[in-house]
C-alpha cells in the first residue's frame, strides 16, 4: 500500500501542482521514450494522442498557481488551523486584549463588504500616515451610530502601504454595553484617556480619536458637516507628550446615513442614553429603520502636523494647546467644505 499523504493544517504552501505524477506531461498523456529506448506507447482508447500544436495555434494554459483545488485545500487549512487556535487558546491579545489575529481575519472581513460595497469608501491621503512610528489621527464625528470610526479602521488596514491598524479611542458607554465592550477590546479600541493613548502612542501605534464625541454623533441633520466644539484640547497634549504628528482627517458621507430630525430625551434618560435619534425610517420601521441609508463616503487624510519639534514642557501650556486645537479643526472643517464641493451626489 502507497504511503499515505498528511494535509498538515498550518501549510500555506499552494499544492495545485502537487498532484503532477512523473514520467507525465501537462497534457494528460505520457512521454515518449528516449531515444534508443523501447517501442513507443500509444495513447489510450477514446483519449487524443498528445501532438505539438499546429502552426498558429494557441498552446494550452497550465492553471495559474494557487487557483483551483490548490487554493481551496490552502483556504480549508487555514480556517482548520484558526479555529483549532481558538478552541486551545494558543492566541495572544495585548494588554489591552487587542486580538490582531481575530481582526484580520473575522472582523474586518466583516466589515469590508460594507466599506467596500455598500458604502463604497474612497480613501485620499493615506500615504499621510507614518509607516512607522506612532501617530495620532484626529476626525470628525457624525451619523447618529459610530459606524464612521469602523469605516476609518478599515481604510487604514486595507489601504495603507504598510497595512497599519488603527486604535481608536470610545467612549465608556461602548465598554458599558453587553458583547460590544468585549468585541470593541478585541477589535484595539480603547477607553479615551489621556493614559492609554499616551501607552499606545509610545508603543508606536497609530491611535484614532474623535474630539466631538456625543455631541458630533447625535448633532441634528441641520448640522451636517459643522464642526462641535473640540474639548480642551487634550489630545493634543497626549501628541506633545509622544513626540508624534496630529493627522486631521476628514469624512464625508456618515452624516446622512441616519438624518437625525428628532431626539426623544425622555426615552434617552429612561435607556441612559446620551440622545435617542428620530428619523425618518427609526423608530417607526422598527428594526428595518435601524439599516443605513446607502451613502457614498470619502475619507481624507490631511497633512500631518508634527510636534517633536516642541519642548517637553509644551504639553502643559494652555495657549499652545489651544492654538494647535484650532489648527486641526479648522483644516478638518475646510477639508470638509472642499470634498461637499467636489461632491456629486449624496449617493454616487
Amino acid at each position: 500500500m502507497a504511503d499515505a499523504k498528511v494535509l498538515p493544517f498550518d501549510d500555506d504552501r499552494s499544492r495545485s501542482g502537487a498532484g503532477r505524477r512523473r514520467g507525465t506531461q501537462p497534457g494528460g498523456g505520457r512521454q515518449a521514450p528516449s531515444a534508443g529506448g523501447g517501442a513507443p506507447v500509444s495513447a489510450l482508447p477514446g483519449t487524443r494522442p498528445h501532438a505539438d500544436p499546429e502552426p498558429g495555434a494557441q498552446a494550452p494554459q497550465e492553471p495559474p498557481e494557487g487557483s483551483g483545488r490548490g487554493d481551496w485545500d490552502r483556504r480549508i487549512a487555514s480556517g482548520l488551523a484558526f479555529l483549532r487556535r481558538r478552541v486551545t487558546g494558543d492566541y495572544e491579545v495585548d494588554e489591552f486584549g487587542y486580538d490582531q489575529e481575530l481582526t484580520d481575519q473575522v472582523l474586518m472581513s466583516l466589515l469590508r463588504p460594507l466599506a467596500d460595497t455598500y458604502f463604497r469608501v474612497e480613501v485620499k491621503g493615506v500615504e499621510n500616515i507614518p509607516s512607522e512610528g506612532g501617530a495620532l489621527i484626529v476626525s470628525n464625528h457624525s451619523g447618529t451610530l459610530p459606524l464612521d470610526g469602523l469605516m476609518l479602521q478599515v481604510a487604514v488596514h486595507d489601504h495603507h502601504p504598510a497595512g497599519r491598524h488603527l486604535r481608536l479611542l470610545a467612549a465608556d458607554l461602548v465598554f458599558m454595553l453587553p458583547v460590544v465592550n468585549e468585541l470593541a477590546r478585541k477589535a484595539g479600541h480603547t477607553l479615551a484617556c489621556a493614559e492609554d493613548a499616551e501607552r499606545l502612542l509610545e508603543r508606536g501605534e497609530v491611535v484614532g480619536v474623535m474630539p466631538e464625541g456625543f455631541k458630533g454623533l447625535g448633532k441634528p441633520f441641520g448640522d451636517r458637516y459643522k464642526l462641535q466644539r473640540f474639548g480642551r484640547g487634550g489630545f493634543v497634549s497626549t501628541a506633545l507628550r509622544a513626540g508624534v504628528p496630529i493627522v486631521p482627517c476628514s469624512v464625508v458621507g456618515a452624516e446622512e446615513i441616519y438624518p437625525m430630525i428628532g431626539n426623544s430625551k425622555t426615552l434617552a434618560r429612561i435607556l441612559g442614553l446620551p440622545y435617542f435619534p428620530v428619523t425618518p425610517t427609526f423608530p417607526w420601521l422598527g428594526p428595518l429603520g435601524a439599516v443605513p441609508l446607502p451613502t457614498k463616503w470619502t475619507i481624507q487624510f490631511g497633512e500631518p502636523i508634527p510636534t517633536d519639534g516642541f519642548p517637553p514642557e509644551a504639553a502643559e501650556d494652555p495657549m499652545l494647546m489651544f492654538n494647535l486645537t484650532d489648527q486641526v479643526r479648522e483644516q478638518i472643517q475646510h477639508t470638509l467644505y472642499k470634498l461637499l464641493v467636489q461632491r456629486r451626489s449624496v449617493f454616487f
